[in-house]
């Protein structure tokens, strides 16, 4: 029975993305600049940002809110920063801390900005508060990220408050979920702060 439901599972995933990601095609540069300091104001002004010393964030691509200024706001209020350095020997990411965005980041394996090797690590378990990237995100908490299970890796090991982060085009009412899938506790958007 799990292998007919597999390929079920991928299939209706697969079909969330491709409909998530032409919606995100069509939001104008202005409107995605806009939402993106929406947002990145929005979780500025939650007690969970305030309170947290050792943050996880993650290096936008394109189609992701542009959550850089976060990085910039958290060194400059003494926060530790991480952003997730995929690490060739297990085949995962761990954090990886920045203390210059200039110096500390190159392209990594996949062409994301991501912090150089010699950057020292931190370990997922003293994290306050992860950033989390997906292509979408329903009211429970699921997240569909983009097929390669990275996140749904890291997540179980990282402690402290698990946070996605999307546009609002990309909150759906329910997606599909397996049992690997991790969940996230709150989703930001430039409009809302959803409990999930």
């Amino acid at each position: 029975m799990l292998r007919r439901v597999q390929p079920q599972l991928q299939a209706a995933k697969a079909a969330f993305r491709a409909q998530v990601r032409l919606a995100l095609s069509r939001l104008p540069a202005d409107a995605r600049l806009a939402a993106s300091r929406q947002l990145v104001a929005r979780l500025c002004d939650q007690p969970c940002w305030a309170t947290a010393r050792r943050v996880l964030l993650f290096a936008p691509l394109a189609d992701e809110p542009d959550i850089w200024p976060l990085v910039d706001q958290a060194l400059l209020a003494g926060k530790t920063v991480a952003l997730p350095k995929f690490a060739a020997a297990s085949g995962e990411y761990v954090a990886a801390v920045v203390q210059d965005r200039a110096r500390d980041l190159r392209p990594g394996r996949f062409g994301i900005l991501e912090p150089l090797e010699s950057q020292p690590r931190l370990p997922l378990g003293e994290l306050d508060l992860v950033l989390v990237p997906g292509v979408a995100f329903d009211p429970r908490g699921r997240r569909l990220g983009r097929g390669k299970g990275y996140y749904d890796r890291l997540l179980p090991q990282a402690r402290g408050i698990k946070c996605g982060v999307a546009f609002d085009l990309q909150i759906v009412p329910e997606l599909p979920a397996g049992p690997r899938d991790s969940k996230v506790d709150y989703v930001l958007t430039p409009t809302r702060w959803l409990t999930c």
